[in-house]
């Protein structure tokens, strides 16, 4: 395809000479768009397309802004490309920006905030890996052209001069968008080796914008998956992140499985489709996971929540304890005793090696051990003190655990759903009806460890400790006590426990004085 100018302008080949323009490529909603990017950073990218121009250096917004614009979407990062190196640049914005950063120097990238807008500007470059190495090497160039080659794909390798606003494509991004293709500007074979991270991206890309990665991309991409082992486990993770709180993380999952990608990032994903024979039929672990993924999705929308990483892992790996677990019994029957307690260790192990933070591994982990809970909670036989527990248990993962359990429920019998859902209906309502009259988020014993000591007469030790989880357990099974009922109870309770060393000071597990 070749280059437009937008607006008014005369297209350049990539030598520079003159090029034909293609007034229909670009649609008036697509012209209109590009002049609402513009418009809202107008003042700031005319004027530093004028300071590099006047410095004798070129400019052009590049990439993610110029794609998500013809895109319709919003577009929230703006990305710049020039020939100068960052220390010019730095000389070039000097007295300009409000603000600069250099943390990406090493990589050619300064950013700068003018005017509340926030811009990061790379010199043109090449990246490429060493067989064995986990850091690419960069090279700067000194071509638009030569940087929009090296890009990952044609939807991001487009570009708008500044201050000129002349549209480059010289590798059929703008057709590829109309297509819903993902196409590399080279070789696929070239651009997975350069960086093989973009095998990821390819999958992302795939869930993010719904375009379809073309056929010799995914031959490359499943030929190649192996590769990502080089790259760094946090480079990895902020992909599958991006993926996991995509428009449709499924046909990502989907894709990285089909590809092999998925046994070099998540293997427990793939190993999740058991095998179904004539005699041991059972669910697709796998299949099942994918749709309460879907369901939880589902279920944030409906209830007003942005798009939530903990519990999309949740969904996605709350059976991965199963493959691990399965067992035949008599009669054809197909059992995963304590699969959520594997399962949580597992997704622990496996979000740790792609250096999540540790309070993600900590909540997904704890979803995957309680997502089985409800389901001994039957026709609301459940006493107040096991809905406490419950609540208890669940901590400030609760509202995410509402939603994991919902979405676990993928039987088509229309009557078994529908009872599941009134049940759980009912412990929502139970537990919201027990947080107004009890504060369920706060429940403690009713004497703190200062007041155990009093009573027993005894000073700090371990026998503190076992005095709180005693009163800790009564007041979840009775609800609210007052202090001189939980008095006699932790009286009578010493009466068979407490012996004559029980109060002496050897630390221990006991409770901090103003409680737990």
């Amino acid at each position: 395809m070749p280059n437009t100018a937008f607006p008014g302008e005369s297209p350049r080949d990539p030598a520079g000479g003159a090029a034909p323009t293609a007034p229909d490529d670009l649609t008036d909603k697509q012209r209109a768009a590009i002049t609402e990017l513009f418009g809202a950073i107008d003042s700031v990218v005319q004027e530093l397309g004028e300071l590099f121009s006047a410095g004798g250096h070129e400019l052009a917004m590049v990439g993610g802004p110029v794609r998500d614009a013809l895109l319709g979407r919003e577009v929230h990062d703006y990305d710049l490309t020039t020939d100068a190196v960052p220390q010019t640049i730095l000389s070039l914005v000097e007295g300009w920006a409000d603000a600069v950063w250099t943390v990406g120097i090493d990589f050619g990238t300064v950013g700068l905030r003018k005017g509340g807008l926030q811009l990061e500007i790379t010199t043109y470059r090449s990246e490429s890996y060493r067989p064995k190495s986990r850091k690419p090497e960069v090279h700067y160039g000194t071509s638009l052209y030569d940087d929009l080659l090296r890009r990952d794909f044609t939807v991001n390798a487009m570009a708008v001069r500044l201050p000129g606003r002349e549209f480059v494509d010289p590798f059929g991004g703008l057709a590829d968008l109309k297509a819903g293709r993902l196409r590399t500007p080279g070789r696929p074979e070239d651009s997975f080796s350069d960086d093989p991270l973009r095998i990821m991206r390819a999958v992302r890309f795939a869930a993010q914008l719904g375009l379809t990665p073309a056929p010799e991309v995914r031959e490359a991409a499943a030929a190649m998956a192996d590769r990502l082992t080089i790259v760094s486990a946090e480079r990895v993770r902020d992909e599958l992140t991006k993926l996991m709180l995509s428009d449709n993380p499924r046909r990502g999952v989907e894709l990285m499985v089909d590809l092999g990608i998925a046994a070099q990032v998540l293997p427990e994903i793939p190993r999740m489709r058991l095998e179904i024979d004539e005699h041991h039929r059972h669910k697709d672990v796998y299949d099942h996971s994918l749709t309460v993924l879907d369901q939880a999705i589902e279920l944030e929308r409906k209830r007003g929540m942005e798009p939530d990483l903990v519990l999309r892992l949740a969904a996605l790996l709350h059976d991965i304890g199963k493959p691990k677990t399965r067992a035949f019994e008599s009669g054809g029957r197909v059992t995963f005793h304590h699969h959520e307690v594997v399962g949580a260790s597992m997704s622990k192990n496996r979000l740790s090696a792609l250096r999540f933070p540790k309070d993600v591994v900590a909540d997904v982990g704890k979803l995957v051990a309680l997502h089985l809970r409800f389901h001994g909670y039957g026709k609301g036989e459940w006493t107040d003190s096991a809905v406490r527990r419950y609540a208890r248990d669940a901590g400030d993962q609760l509202q995410r655990l509402h939603v994991l359990t919902r979405a676990d429920c993928t039987t088509r019998n229309r009557r078994k759903a529908a009872a599941l859902a009134r049940a759980y209906d009912d412990i929502e309502h139970r537990i919201e009806r027990l947080a107004e009259e009890e504060e369920l988020n706060k429940v403690r014993p009713d004497l703190d460890g200062n007041e155990i000591q009093q009573i027993l007469g005894i000073g700090p030790g371990p026998m503190i400790g076992k005095a709180w989880r005693f009163l800790l357990e009564l007041r979840l099974e009775n609800g609210p006590m007052d202090k001189e009922a939980a008095a006699a109870e932790l009286r009578a309770w010493a009466q068979r426990h407490l012996d004559d060393g029980g109060g002496s000071r050897t630390g221990g597990d006991s409770a901090p004085e103003g409680g737990e």
